[in-house]
């Protein structure tokens, strides 16, 4: 018996348009991350697939990315689990700057290494180890149980919080993590074994 993880990123940000550092700041879609979300629920219908659990962090667009989602699979009158273990990594106060701002105040170099590294956090925030440490605590204890039953658990989160769980369920280095691009509104579709272990990735 194997579980099915899905993991998608939210749509496209107000914030990501505007080229600005995020984080735990709360804004919604543009039009066309609606449309990112819309087109990954008609993907997953299409394929068939009946989520039996639904997770999401505690900011905007990600629940609005689930629901577009919901909508275009036709699923309404579930319980949706929202909680900030899933919550995109906090970038303290890099947040709410234009990149190239922040270049500019801090210097390229300076700015690549809160970016980049994996364990450097950018002032009052957090590095992607900090974000591992609070997202993959609380998918070992609250997800990976479904999984193990053989259930499919539906989670829309945030580039880096889905990082973490990539890193942990596909047994990736820091480094090999960093390279991964996770776009948005892409989903990424695992089965889990009843060990909890990665069994394979799965193209939609």
């Amino acid at each position: 018996m194997t579980g099915t993880l899905i993991l998608v990123r939210h749509g496209q940000s107000e914030w990501n348009l505007k080229n600005l550092f995020t984080g735990w700041r709360n804004p919604d879609l543009t039009e066309k991350g609606i449309e990112e979300a819309r087109d990954t629920g008609k993907a997953l219908k299409a394929r068939g697939i009946v989520p039996d659990c639904y997770y999401t962090s505690a900011l905007r667009r990600a629940q609005h990315t689930l629901d577009l989602m919901l909508e275009e699979m036709a699923i309404d009158n579930v319980t949706i689990v929202r909680n900030t273990a899933l919550n995109e990594r906090d970038y303290g106060d890099l947040s709410g700057l234009n990149k190239d701002d922040a270049r500019e105040k801090w210097g390229e170099e300076q700015v690549l290494v809160w970016r980049r590294s994996f364990d450097v956090p950018p002032p009052g925030g957090e590095s992607l180890k900090d974000t591992a440490d609070r997202t993959l605590p609380y998918y070992q204890a609250e997800i990976v149980p479904l999984l193990q039953e053989g259930k499919t658990v539906l989670v829309a989160a945030h580039g880096n919080s889905l990082r973490a769980l990539v890193m942990a369920i596909e047994g990736l280095t820091p480094e090999e993590i960093l390279k991964r691009e996770i776009a948005t509104g892409e989903p990424t579709i695992y089965r889990i074994g009843p060990d909890g272990k990665l069994v394979e990735r799965v193209e939609l």
